[in-house]
């Protein structure tokens, strides 16, 4: 008499360790994706907390709504074309690197963007300045 061995291999497969990756993947995203910061493309921005004052201050150039360039204090606008050639004569008197750029929340990103190429084309550091809550 001859004894039958079965030698099947078993065909079931446990999804337990599957559900548990999935569930802590799932967990993971939820909480990376809630860290992330949303942009829900509502811009009202110029505000922030308040921070530490620089030791130095730097110099301004303030952009209104309409697309006027003011230096500091100065109640009379600059030309465009006049930033630049103002600009470096001043920040190597005061031998600093960085001026800083005050921009009315609905001035245009193009006035903000013409002084930050100023600022990467002579090297020097810009500060945006905003409204602390």
């Amino acid at each position: 008499m001859e004894l039958k061995r079965r030698s099947r291999a078993n065909a079931e497969f446990s999804m337990a360790s599957m559900t548990d990756i999935i569930f802590l993947l799932l967990i993971f995203f939820m909480i990376t994706s809630s860290a992330i910061s949303q942009s829900a493309i509502q811009v009202d921005l110029p505000s922030a907390t308040d921070a530490a004052q620089p030791e130095t201050v730097p110099i301004s150039i303030t952009v209104n709504k309409e697309g006027q360039y003011f230096f500091q204090n100065d109640q009379q606008p600059t030309p465009k074309e006049q930033v630049e050639q103002k600009l470096l004569p001043l920040l190597q008197a005061g031998k600093q690197k960085i001026f800083s750029i005050k921009a009315d929340k609905m001035s245009t990103h193009g006035d903000v963007v013409y002084l930050m190429n100023i600022a990467e084309k002579n090297k020097l550091g810009i500060s945006l300045a905003t409204l602390a809550d």
